[in-house]
């Protein structure tokens, strides 16, 4: 209202100008017109800026999520009124605090504080993962750097509760779990019965009930192979998958496995070539046993997804402080859009369901996880209708 009254006071300043001194009166009224309009711009400009203003804060007061802008100094410049609700906190309290001095009886953010701090005391720019900030609470936090024209600003924090998807992830954990084990026992007194009729133990078989038996038994060895998938995923998702990592030469346990696979390698045709230093590598503390499992996952998925006559080309090398596994096929590869879901669970790509229908879609959610719970990193590169590459780095027994 202010600004309006200021502005009908300039508009009427320059009509009392002498016009006497202005050779064309025309002029002076275009000049004033002139004027009108720019003030009449400017008030619209600020009009939009306030109404634009007004709906960032409409839209940051009614977040379900948590929110807390930071500035350049890491202190608290706005908060909503979900944040508040989950520091048991008022606005009055928080806001110019800085967001290392908060504390809260509600929820430990000194976990997160700790996670976000670099070691010159200032905050990482960007960063998100999941917490456990009380009993039985969970939040999944993220934090972005503000920046103007490169230069940095502060920070928005946005913290998630997830507390209620922990806890039905939870209970479909156990259902699974205790739905693994109930079939297990059946399935493995069907194992046995098969092979005991298939033995010869309870009579002689003509060749048409030899092979309806033997398809029987193979059916029943795939739903056991699942069945023990599911378990394996359990007791990582609950922290019961046990590692006892001991001195290793990673080449040893590849070779295995490629042994064991022989039969399907034959099958298939497919060429192995191995491509590993002259000298002895470095040993890496593992679990054999779960390690096994993980590279074995990948070593049946290049196989089952490269057509007969395909390659696969396994590389063992000594990389700074790691020792890097690759397995390399010339398999149907991964689309492009379905890459980022490559290691969760339950995840086929398209095109290998076409290919091969079989598969629980668990074995590269269970690589990931043995690999990352020994030290280790995964990752691939991928071209559909090209083939995939595995990579995998385990750390080196330092001597």
């Amino acid at each position: 209202m202010k600004k309006n009254m200021d502005q009908s006071k300039q508009i009427d300043e320059l009509s009392s100008i002498d016009s006497c001194n202005i050779d064309n009166k025309e002029e002076f009224r275009r000049i004033r017109s002139a004027f009108l309009n720019i003030f009449e711009d400017v008030e619209e400009s600020r009009r939009l800026a306030e109404s634009e203003k007004n709906k960032t804060l409409r839209i940051v007061k009614n977040l379900t999520d948590g929110l807390i802008v930071l500035n350049q100094d890491n202190r608290i410049e706005l908060v909503n009124p979900s944040i508040l609700d989950i520091l048991n906190k008022k606005e009055s309290e928080v806001v110019g605090e800085s967001i290392f001095d908060i504390v809260t009886e509600k929820i430990d953010l000194k976990i997160f504080l700790d996670a976000v701090r670099r070691e010159d005391g200032q905050i990482k720019e960007v960063f998100k993962e999941e917490f456990c900030l009380g009993e039985k609470i969970y939040y999944e936090i993220s934090l972005v750097s503000l920046r103007e024209e490169e230069i940095e600003k502060g920070h928005l924090v946005l913290i998630r509760d997830i507390s209620k998807e922990k806890l039905v992830d939870q209970m479909k954990t156990e259902f699974v779990s205790v739905a693994a084990h109930q079939l297990r026992t059946p399935l493995s007194a069907i194992k046995w019965t098969i092979r005991m009729i298939l033995d010869g133990d309870t009579g002689d078989l003509n060749e048409e009930q030899r092979d309806f038996l033997g398809k029987t038994y193979e059916s029943n060895e795939r739903m056991i192979h699942l069945v023990n998938d599911l378990l394996n995923v359990t007791r990582i998702d609950e922290g019961r998958f046990v590692y006892k990592p001991e001195p290793m030469q990673l080449e040893d346990i590849v070779d295995e496995i490629i042994k064991q696979e022989e039969t399907s390698i034959s099958l298939k045709k497919i060429k192995v070539s191995w491509v590993l230093p002259p000298q002895l590598l470095p040993e890496v503390l593992v679990d054999k046993e779960k390690l096994e499992i993980a590279i074995q996952n990948l070593v049946e998925n290049a196989i089952k997804y490269t057509k007969e006559g395909g390659d696969m080309i396994i590389t063992i090398e000594e990389i700074d402080e790691n020792i890097l596994l690759k397995i390399k096929d010339s398999g149907v590869g991964i689309p492009k859009d379905q890459q980022s879901r490559i290691f969760t669970k339950f995840f086929r790509g398209e095109n290998v369901i076409r290919l091969e229908t079989e598969g629980s879609g668990l074995g590269l959610y269970t690589t990931k996880n043995i690999i990352e719970a020994q030290k280790g990193k995964i990752w691939f590169q991928s071209e559909e209708g090209e083939g995939t590459t595995f990579f995998i780095t385990l750390p080196k027994i330092s001597k």
